[in-house]
């Protein structure tokens, strides 16, 4: 049971400073109301010996309903450290619990909401501030906070698409390798006695089958090897600044995934830039802010370049289009939008065509990719099944040939 360091003041006004053991949050601070006791500060106490296992970055699924529940509160006129304290004694995410107890205090002493938020980059995007900041200046932070719960909740469903489009192919050629590496690693060396006593002629496609099977059992070090090269360069890539720029050039020129990647990124960028533009967070801002956020290198050098542009006067519109990043469609949603002053509104627009060519280019690979991934199943037990039927004739003709 975590223990806390609280403070709290009693009915005669008296700070009283303590420390308790408690499941959550909320139940120490029941706990303190029940004693007549109103707590202003509640922060879990750690031992120098106490070894951090949770995660200290909030989930985005996490900061989607803090989100939501922040914008019903602060509608119905509940004061937000109030609406925080509720929010934090009901998460069961000890992550973002941190996060509003650190932030609670913040604006008890005299901070705002997005200056508290700022403080926790482990949580709150950096649009996400933007925006929040942009809607405390405009006094609508029920519609913003509603608006990025939504928004939040759509990024969420993309992501869920592209990585559940991606993730499929991946189980299939893991179970086909599990599959190959079974029967050539154990089921087939069972027979090899067999075929060594009868001194039997194999086939090559038996010889290559012996040989995978030797891969895995004899020559192991060898597929383990392989196995720490191709993890290492995997590491490499999406995980060293090095190897990031080269990773991100790479998937922009593999077929069908480029069309994911591409049209995931653009509509992320619209949806970010037209939530910001309709929060009332100028435009240079927002473009610089939705360009740090981008996650693929070759996107960010263009947009950074369009950046430049529009802030030395070339406009909105040709700058993105120069980039070469847009279709015909969003370039014409752009130019309308700017030139009517309606730029939050084709922003959306562009996020929604964006999102519905999404989803038809993953329905299209899986679609694709079933049929290929069955041919090469079924090459590879078809491939099994000819070396050992072809083994078994072999040695039967060899029986033959001795008597």
């Amino acid at each position: 049971m975590p223990r806390f360091a609280y403070a709290a003041i009693d009915t005669s006004g008296t700070t009283i400073e303590g420390t308790e053991k408690a499941d959550t949050v909320g139940d120490l601070r029941e706990r303190l109301l029940g004693k007549n006791l109103y707590p202003v500060k509640i922060a879990e106490k750690r031992s120098a010996f106490n070894i951090e296992l949770t995660s200290t970055k909030v989930k985005k699924k996490e900061l989607m309903h803090f989100t939501r529940q922040l914008a019903v509160f602060v509608k119905a006129g509940i004061p937000i450290t109030e609406a925080l304290d509720i929010i934090g004694d009901e998460t069961s995410d000890v992550a973002l619990q941190r996060t509003i107890i650190s932030m609670v205090e913040d604006l008890r002493n005299g901070g705002t909401l997005s200056d508290a938020a700022r403080k926790h980059p482990e949580a709150f995007p950096t649009y996400y501030m933007g925006i929040l900041q942009s809607a405390e200046m405009t006094g609508k932070l029920d519609e913003t906070l509603q608006s990025l719960a939504g928004y939040l909740e759509r990024e969420l469903e993309t992501r869920s698409k592209v990585v559940g489009a991606l993730s499929y192919p991946g189980v299939v050629m893991v179970l086909a390798v599990f599959t190959v590496a079974v029967l050539a690693g154990y089921v087939l060396p069972q027979f090899k006695p067999l075929f060594a006593e009868l001194h039997a002629d194999l086939p090559l496609p038996t010889r290559m089958l012996l040989f995978a099977g030797d891969l895995f059992t004899v020559l192991w070090y060898i597929p383990m090897s392989v196995g720490l090269s191709v993890t290492g360069l995997l590491f490499w890539l999406f995980r060293t600044d090095s190897g990031r720029p080269i990773k991100d050039k790479l998937v922009l020129k593999i077929p069908i995934i480029k069309g994911i990647v591409e049209y995931s990124i653009l509509e992320r960028f619209c949806r970010i830039l037209g939530a910001m533009v309709k929060a009332g967070v100028p435009l240079p801002d927002g473009l610089r802010t939705t360009t740090e956020s981008t996650n693929n290198l070759v996107f960010r050098t263009r947009l950074e370049a369009a950046q430049v542009i529009m802030v030395e006067g070339g406009g909105f519109a040709r700058p993105l289009a120069d980039t070469g990043l847009f279709p015909a469609a969003a370039k014409q949603m752009f130019k309308v939008g700017e030139e009517t002053g309606t730029l939050d509104q084709q922003l959306e627009v562009a996020s929604l065509y964006f999102d519905r060519e999404l989803e038809s280019r993953i329905k299209k690979f899986t679609a694709m990719f079933e049929p290929i991934m069955i041919v090469i199943v079924g090459v590879i037990v078809g491939f099994v099944a000819l070396a050992l039927v072809s083994a078994m004739y072999g040695v039967l003709g060899n029986m033959k040939n001795q008597t």
